[in-house]
């Protein structure tokens, strides 16, 4: 009984500091409490009980047989909607909270919401190389299933919680980009209910100009009903090389040169001052030396960033072999963004005791954070990902530098190939390009978000560069397209009929049109 009587305790005068301190105080002071005390919890519970509830669905094999039914019922509330006069956009019903983006979908509120329950693996088709989905699948529900299989994903972007349909109308990235491209240039076909309720499949070949402009124009053209994907085979382990460089021009030298090396699986870089870094490359393999073997995933293991800044610490170059899986989801700690809301997560003590539930999930800090957190962290905290052709990475390096000043600063190459749409290289050509993402606090003084963040997406667009559009957007729409090329996009607008159905792309995520 005395356990129990202390834990009523504690838990008693946890309640009686909340209801002193109220509510907001500690969410936004000391929300590690929180988030230690529920949302680790909580995270758990949900991710267990859609793992579960996906493996028997697959098992079963009755996804693809209730998939049909699921689209005709899309179409339905369709066709409703437009009987009902149109009167307002439609979007999809899933709540706000639970897309990775930290943007508030306030257009959810007055839009007309379609329900979309498709959350489903429906085929893997070995002898074609391709996997069947539904749009609310997770990289987390991928992974687990292909790499079981002996099969990946060419490109397989990191978080656990990005949704397939998420990675196609926004876009997704992974180290392996160099090779593949995009996420969208992995995909073989959609399948889309338009705005008139039909349905359409669209493959580069089949409905080409919809094939194309369908990535990032963020559901605006119709709603993703299933997707299909390469798929490649898989090997065990990820032979993983380790190099600190120190010197801007080196970092950029080198990093371009391993960029275009493609007997690199993986490519990437952990920026952690604007003159260090260390640059890791990796190749699949089926094999091993025991003595190198390190399973990163394992919950007790320190966060990712940290591990590879002991090498740039020590100045030593380092080999190791990481299974697979693990390798895919090394940044369990959000990137370093864990940091941040826990700020001893990466603590020995706290790793073995409490590391089997993080990281917390993305959708829940949404839901809990309120809106006076919400506006610190618009404020105070940068989350973006901007795409700059390499030949002008130390000019987009020195920028972020002198605009934002976070660190580190995650770098990784991709191939953009010249097909239409909305985002292309220049020429003609294919053209290599990296992925600067920043995350974290900016240390510059009297850092103000919308002349700062106005500054850098203003020489994003000089350099031909483009802006992941999850994060927060303050270009105006001028400036926007002058970003994107919306020739297709508006093109297809008009043929689908998508103005009375849809917001334009720019107003459904712009804060200069949202506010």
């Amino acid at each position: 009984m005395e356990p129990a009587v202390s834990l009523a305790v504690c838990a008693l005068l946890f309640l009686l500091w909340i209801r002193v301190k109220g509510l907001e105080f500690v969410l936004i002071h000391q929300r590690w409490v929180f988030v230690c005390l529920f949302l680790l919890p909580l995270s758990l519970i949900f991710d267990i009980c859609y793992y579960v509830r996906a493996w028997v669905v697959f098992k079963l094999s009755s996804a693809p047989r209730l998939h049909e039914q699921r689209v005709r019922d899309i179409q339905k509330q369709v066709r409703e909607w437009k009987e009902q006069g149109s009167k307002t956009f439609m979007c999809t019903g899933r709540p706000g909270w639970l897309t990775i983006s930290l943007r508030v979908g306030k257009y959810k509120k007055i839009h007309k919401n379609i329900m979309i329950n498709l959350m489903d693996i429906l085929e893997v088709d070995t002898k074609k190389q391709i996997v069947r989905v539904e749009p609310l699948v997770t990289m987390g529900q991928v992974t687990a299933l292909l790499t079981s299989i002996g099969w990946t994903l060419p490109v397989l972007p990191e978080l656990d919680d990005l949704t397939v349909g998420g990675l196609i109308m926004g876009t997704g990235i992974e180290s392996s980009s160099h090779k593949y491209g995009l996420f969208q240039h992995i995909c073989t076909a959609y399948e889309l209910v338009l705005a008139d309720g039909s349905f359409v499949r669209c493959t580069p070949s089949e409905n080409s100009d919809l094939f194309y402009a369908v990535p990032w124009s963020c559901g605006t053209l119709g709603f993703l009903v299933t997707a299909e994907i390469r798929i490649i085979p898989a090997k065990k382990y990820v032979k993983l090389r380790f190099e600190p460089v120190r010197g801007l021009e080196n970092i950029c030298d080198k990093f371009s040169r391993e960029s275009q090396q493609l007997e690199n699986h993986f490519v990437e870089g952990l920026l952690y001052s604007l003159d260090e870094a260390v640059i890791m490359t990796g190749v699949m393999t089926d094999e091993a030396e025991p003595s190198k073997l390190n399973s990163i995933g394992n919950y007790y293991k320190p966060w990712f960033f940290k591990h590879v800044e002991n090498y740039l610490k020590t100045n030593q170059e380092g080999l190791e072999y990481v299974p697979l899986r693990h390798y895919y989801h090394r940044h369990r700690s959000i990137f370093w963004e864990l940091q941040d809301i826990i700020p001893f997560g990466n603590n020995p003590i706290f790793r073995y005791l409490f590391g089997w539930m993080v990281p917390p999930k993305i959708s829940l800090l949404k839901l809990t954070q309120g809106e006076t957190l919400r506006k610190l962290y618009e404020q105070h905290h940068v989350v973006q990902d901007m795409l700059v052709p390499m030949k002008c990475m130390p000019q987009a390096l020195h920028t972020f530098h002198n605009d934002i000043h976070v660190y580190p600063i995650w770098l990784c190459p991709f191939i953009l190939p010249s097909q239409p749409g909305l985002v292309h290289p220049k020429g003609d050509e294919a053209e290599l390009y990296v992925d600067i993402g920043a995350y974290g606090e900016p240390r510059i003084k009297h850092f103000e978000a919308r002349s700062c963040m106005r500054q850098l997406e203003k020489f994003v667009r000089s350099v031909h560069g483009f802006q992941m559009l999850y994060a927060d957007c303050y270009m105006n729409r001028e400036e926007f397209w002058e970003m994107f090329d919306g020739s297709l996009y508006h093109k297809l607008r008009e043929q689908l009929n998508c103005q009375d159905a849809f917001p334009e792309v720019y107003d459904k995520i712009c804060k200069a049109a949202r506010h």
